[in-house]
Formats: C-alpha cells, structure tokens, sequence
C-alpha cells in the first residue's frame, strides 16, 4: 500500500503521521453511522429470516428465493441511485449547494422511475421463478412473499437517495437514527402479521413483505422530514420546484448509475445465481446457503457502509481538487475495512456451529442437517472476509472520482468469468455440491478485490500526475 503523501510545490512529500490519523478520524466519523445503519437494515432482513425460519425449512428456502428475486431488480435502482453519493459529494466539495440540490431531487425522480416498472415485474414473481426451474411449491410460497414486497420498491429507493444527501453534507447520524427506529417496528410488524399476533391477521410469508413495505414507506416518509425541515438540510430545498426537471443532471445520474448498476448487480447476480444453482441440489442445501450468506452480509454491512464514506471522503477530495487527499481517503478506508473483516474471519471460523443454529431448530424435521452444511459453509464464508471488504471499499473510492466502467469490466470478469464458472465447476462437474459453489464465490471475490485494488492505485496516481 502506498505510504500516503501530500504535494506540495517541490513535490511530492511523505505525509505526516497526523494527517493520516486526522483522515482516520474523519472517515470513522462518517463510516461509523452509515456501517450502523446498513447493519440495521442487514438486521431487519435477519429477523425476518430467523421468525420465517419457525415456519420450516420450506418457508425459508422460499424467502431465499423471493428476497434475491427482489433484490435483483432492486439492485438496479439502487446501482443507479447510487450515482447521487458521488455526484453531491463532489458539488458540496466544490460549494455548489445549488448542485447537491438539483443531483438529489433528479434522484428521487430516478428511484420512481426505476421503482414502478420493478413493482410490476415482481407482481409474476411464481411464474417467473417456475420458468427458470425451481419447485413449484417453493416458487407459490415465495410468489405469496413477493405480492405484499412489491410495494416497497419506490420507498426504498428513495430512501437511498435522501440518505446520500445527508452523508454528502457530512451528517449521516439522522440515517441511523431512522433505522434505529425502524428496527424494533419491523420485528414488532414482522412478528404479528406472520403468526397473527396483536389482533393483526396470521398472513404466514406474505405478513413478512407487507411488514417491510409499511416500515420502508414509514422510514422514508421520516427521513424526508429531517431533509426537509432539519438544519443544515433544510437550506438546500430539495423540494423546491420539484416538479421542474434537470434533463442534464438526471442523464448524468443514469450515465454515472448504470455502471454502478451493472457492477452491483454482477456481483449480487453471482450470489443470487448460486441460490438457483443450490435449489438443483434441492432444499437442505438452499435453506444453508440462505442461512450462511444471511450472517455473511452481517459483517459486509460494515465494509459496505465505510465503501459508501470512502465515496464521500474521495468526492470531496475530488471537488476540492486535492489528489492528495484522495489517495488518502482510498486507502485509509481500504485498510480499516480489511482489518475489521479479518476480525470478522476469525469470529465466523469459531462460531459457525453456533450461528446457523439461530435460524433453525435441529429438533424439527431436517434442521440439523441444514445447520450442519450451514457451518460448513461459513468456514468459505470467512475465508473470503479480507477479499469481500477490500474489493467493496475500493469499488466505492473509485466511484467517488466517476471512474465506474472499468470497474464494471473488472466485476463481469472477477465474478462470472471465474468465480461462477468456477463454482458450477467445483459444484457440479467436479461433485462437490454447495461446498464447490462456495469455492468458486471466493475465488471470485478474491480476484476483484486484487484488481480493483490495482485499478484505484492507478486512478490516484493519474490524479497526482495532473495535480503535478
């Protein structure tokens, strides 16, 4: 890793020990509430995961199948939406309030443009899934599960959106806030409409989706508040003549979202095809893959949330013209997220009997044998921990200097050229089952975390050149 530097007008000089502990600092700062308050969000789906857990084994593996189906449309508007992180992060860098304003409200506009079409095709969520193979008992209660998910599609992208703009601003804390919110009212909604409790109907796996949509609309209806009436939001009027479109600003979100888009949806594809690739082998197999990444995406929410600050904290070096800075902000991200993930490799290695357990009861019909694949698993799990955290905290440092193609390039190429040719290899052809999927997902990982890491050593240097 580089030893960090600043320019100055002789030249390039080795930066102070203070300066890389005041960028620690800063990015703590801001990491801090956004890990929290994706941890929340991961903390939301667990508890719906752990309560249809108590329904069996199939209800579960159908969750598994209606969450990724959900999730691989969602991903697209999120990927896109996305683009508004870096986009206001570079303006209030710059100290254009009137830019932060115009990216946001275009991205709102962007979320229901996305949304809406997403509702729709989720509306055929059984025939779908029946379509591309899996059991058709499966596919029915997972189809149950999305005719009540549906409706969060347009809140939840909003949600992201008001959320780039408060961390952009350097205030993510109102974020967590909301989430803190949110989780004890989930769990609560969660917990009645599946097993009809509090005088609310028993609605089984369907009471799980429309428990998330009503705390998603309730959460984005709070956050907006904040951004509309709170100090130092309310100066920039998000709102203000929201009905006037920004066709240049809202093409430059789709240009610098799509990508983005790509780039998520081919890493969550990979996993979402291995839940297909897992349901060939039939429901033991599937139940622990859903349970085993379910705790994985635990720890990736911190990673991810110091990826999002490491947007911010390069947008701003970006808009402020500061190579230095940039490198900075990149590379101290990089390092704290990969050694948090080796804390975390650790703790998945010594507790992986202990955690699957959770989800399921070994007592009832084949609980045990899906939690004793699920350990197994988990041992996979952490030992692509470091890969998972460094290449998600370099994909989001080169997104806050716009460099997302080649980042994309790198995920089609890491991802599906070898980690899912991989995994169909090791899983099938070599017969290792869930095991070899596992193989060929961290290969996979592995890979993009060295390339990306590579590719953001290479854009710093360009900007130092320039600077120069």
């Amino acid at each position: 890793m580089p030893d960090g530097t600043a320019i100055t007008a002789a030249g390039p000089v080795p930066a102070s020990r203070g300066i890389l502990r005041a960028e620690l600092g800063a990015t703590v700062k801001l990491a801090l509430p956004m890990a929290l308050t994706q941890l929340g969000q991961t903390a939301m789906l667990t508890t719906d995961v752990l309560l249809l857990g108590r329904l069996g084994a199939d209800s579960l593996a159908a969750a598994a199948l209606g969450m990724n189906f959900f999730f691989l449309l969602f991903i697209v508007g999120m990927g896109i939406v996305t683009a508004t992180a870096p986009l206001a992060a570079q303006a209030h860098g710059a100290g254009d309030a009137r830019g932060v304003r115009r990216v946001t409200r275009m991205g709102l506009w962007a979320g229901l443009f996305i949304g809406l079409p997403s509702s729709l095709v989720l509306a055929y969520g059984e025939p779908i899934l029946v379509a591309i193979g899996q059991d058709a008992k499966l596919a029915a209660l997972a189809g149950e599960y999305l005719s009540t998910l549906l409706w969060c599609s347009v809140p939840a992208l909003w949600l992201i959106v008001l959320r780039n703009f408060v961390a952009a601003l350097n205030h993510p804390r109102s974020a967590l806030w909301v989430m803190l919110a949110g989780i004890p009212m989930n769990g609560i909604l969660v917990y009645a409409l599946v097993f009809g409790h509090f005088g609310l109907p028993e609605m089984g796996i369907a009471g799980a989706g429309l428990a998330t949509t009503i705390v998603q609309i309730a959460m984005v209806a709070v956050q907006l508040a904040v951004a509309v009436w709170a100090k130092p939001f309310r100066d920039y009027r998000i709102l203000a003549r929201f009905w006037r479109a920004d066709w240049p600003k809202l093409r430059r979100i789709f240009a610098l979202g799509t990508p983005i888009f790509v780039a998520f949806t081919l890493e969550a594809g990979v996993f979402i095809a291995a839940v297909v690739l897992m349901g060939w082998l039939g429901t033991v197999p599937l139940a622990a893959h859903q349970i085993a990444v379910q705790i994985a995406s635990v720890t990736f929410m911190v990673p991810f949330g110091i990826a999002q600050a490491a947007t911010v904290r390069v947008g701003h070096a970006v808009g402020r013209r500061d190579p230095a800075g940039l490198r900075r902000a990149g590379w101290v991200a990089i390092a704290l997220g990969t050694a948090f993930m080796a804390l975390m490799a650790i703790m998945l290695y010594l507790t992986r009997f202990d955690l699957p357990a959770l989800f399921l009861d070994e007592a009832v019909g084949n609980g045990a044998e899906v939690v004793a694949m699920a350990a197994t698993l988990l041992v996979f799990a952490a030992l692509f921990q470091m890969a998972d955290g460094a290449q998600a905290i370099a994909m989001g440092s080169l997104r806050g200097m716009n460099d997302v193609r080649m980042p994309m390039l790198i995920a089609a190429f890491s991802y599906w050229a070898v980690g899912f040719s991989l995994a169909y290899a090791m899983g099938f052809t070599a017969g290792l089952g869930a095991v070899g999927i596992w193989i060929g997902l961290a290969a996979g990982l592995a890979l993009a975390a060295l390339l990306l890491n590579l590719r953001f050593r290479r854009m710093s240097n360009r900007h130092y050149a320039a600077a120069a």
